[in-house]
């Protein structure tokens, strides 16, 4: 068993049942905050957190844990550093600063650090509506009163199909009738757009899509209503996770395959080139770390923990029917490979497979982990997506599949996405589709196939009768035709 998940379980049941630091409401948080002329980053800086951790504190979202005890222990110095007799005249100096400011014209820019005021009124990103603000790129309400996003939102039925002249191509099968839970929260941006754009199935996808990654967060959101940790309580990253140019890299390496058989087999043969369905959205169940990365050194890993981890490689010597599990590279020496790389090493160099000597480790930055962070979420949109493809419903399919792929490339440092800022779950994310690329191969070696190509997350191309191997189809774990063409003598 694991004994992370088993242990993160029971975290889950007791933060049930532990009580809460009480915390004033964000409209006061950001109050104490501003009349004490305290920057987002100052506070972010010392809590451990990002600036837009402490932007969404003050816009309704509640810090747990530890960090919690922090934030309310701040708050209460605040609150009673700025008691009435002690600012009283303070309060006067900015009464009549605000009396002039009245009189002079607003200006385009921003009224914080990361709100600006919009020229023109756009759809709110958590309820629609029009709103005069845009704060860390999206369009949203000041006050939550305005936001009827607060509110459970009605169902919307289900459109009726629009006349021939009014929409060319009507919606062919709608996969979600009677959802509940999260999933309902994907059901209803669906109607939505599909009643919005008068059931025309390329302009609601269109919609969809771009709106895919604020959605994401949003569905992500209720399925970790009642967890234990915070997942966008984001904790300072060490160095070599971050980007050693403007236009550059950091300093880990996904493992990512780009492999081709040197030497095929004699004679002509027919390449299957089979598509891996939804890698990224499978390898979201993979060992995430919860809180700091912290540094140590040694040789030993402990399974319990997850992370980064600086090794020396072992040598691979089967490169002429497997790719190498950590990927094409052309340096020798020691590098920075992520949990999924390491776990994959220890897996094959280990009694049951043998097939290369263990990894040696010299340096890690590591936090106690789990696969259960994103689980909710995950098994929210593959019940979402099979619903999707039984019912036909390419409109759903293709919005959860934006909801997947967006959530994991803008997670780390990306302009899309600046309420989740985890650069080491990207990689690690990544790097688990490709250990499970790697995994698929070994499994079409081990049953006589021969293995042609591995292709960054999702592409594998075989030799032989595959079907005995894969089962055939369109859900997460089926695999899908992608091309076929023939190689070797004669072809």
């Amino acid at each position: 068993m694991n004994d992370s998940s088993d242990f993160d379980a029971i975290d889950s049941l007791l933060s049930g049942v532990a009580p809460q630091v009480p915390l004033p409401d964000p409209a006061e948080r950001r109050d104490l905050r501003e009349r004490a002329h305290l920057s987002k980053a100052r506070v972010a800086e010392a809590l451990g957190v990002s600036p837009s951790t402490v932007s969404g504190w003050e816009t309704g979202r509640d810090p747990v844990g530890e960090v919690r005890k922090r934030y309310a222990y701040l708050l209460d110095g605040l609150r009673a550093k700025l008691a009435p007799e002690a600012i009283e005249d303070a309060e006067a100096v900015e009464a009549e600063e605000e009396a002039e400011a009245e009189e002079a014209p607003v200006p385009a820019a921003a009224v914080d650090d990361d709100v600006e005021v919009l020229a023109a009124p756009e759809p709110c990103v958590l309820c629609g509506n029009p709103a005069a603000q845009r704060i860390d790129g999206f369009a949203q309400h000041l006050d939550p009163a305005e936001c009827t996003a607060a509110e459970p939102a009605p169902k919307v039925p289900a459109p009726k199909a629009p006349a021939p002249e009014a929409s060319p191509r009507k919606p062919r099968g709608r996969a979600f009738q009677e959802e509940s839970g999260p999933g309902e929260l994907v059901t209803r941006a669906v109607a939505a757009a599909l009643a919005d754009h008068g059931g025309d199935v390329d302009d609601a996808t269109a919609a969809l899509v771009k709106h895919a990654i604020p959605d994401a967060m949003v569905l992500l959101d209720e399925t970790r209503k009642g967890a234990r940790y915070d997942v966008v309580a984001h904790p300072a990253l060490p160095k070599i996770l971050r980007k050693q140019t403007a236009k550059g890299a950091d300093q880990v390496w996904e493992a990512r395959p780009k492999w081709t058989r040197r030497v095929l087999p004699g004679g002509a043969h027919e390449v299957t080139a089979l598509d891996m369905n939804a890698a990224y959205l499978s390898a979201l169940k993979t060992h995430l770390p919860i809180g700091q990365l912290e540094h140590s050194s040694g040789f030993e890993h402990d399974r319990r923990r997850a992370g980064v981890h600086l090794i020396t490689p072992p040598e691979w010597e089967y490169e002429d029917v497997l790719p190498n599990p950590i990927g094409n590279r052309d340096e020798p020496g020691p590098l920075w490979v992520t949990e999924p790389t390491l776990r994959l090493l220890l897996r094959l160099s280990g009694p049951k497979h043998r097939l290369c000597e263990p990894p040696e480790i010299h340096e890690s930055y590591t936090s106690g982990s789990t696969e259960n962070l994103l689980e909710k979420f995950r098994v929210t949109l593959t019940d979402a997506r099979a619903r999707a493809i039984e019912a036909d419903d390419e409109v759903t399919l293709e919005y959860v599949k934006a909801m997947y792929s967006k959530f994991v490339s803008t997670m780390g440092e990306s302009n899309y996405n600046r309420e989740l800022y985890r650069q080491d779950w990207m990689h690690l994310i990544r790097s688990q589709a490709f250990a499970n690329l790697w995994m698929k191969a070994w499994k079409a070696h081990e049953e006589g196939l021969h293995v042609v190509r591995a292709m960054g997350t999702d592409e594998l191309h075989v030799i032989g009768d595959w079907r005995r191997v894969f089962p055939e189809g369109r859900g997460v774990t089926e695999v899908k035709v992608k091309d076929t063409y023939t190689v070797g003598e004669g072809s």
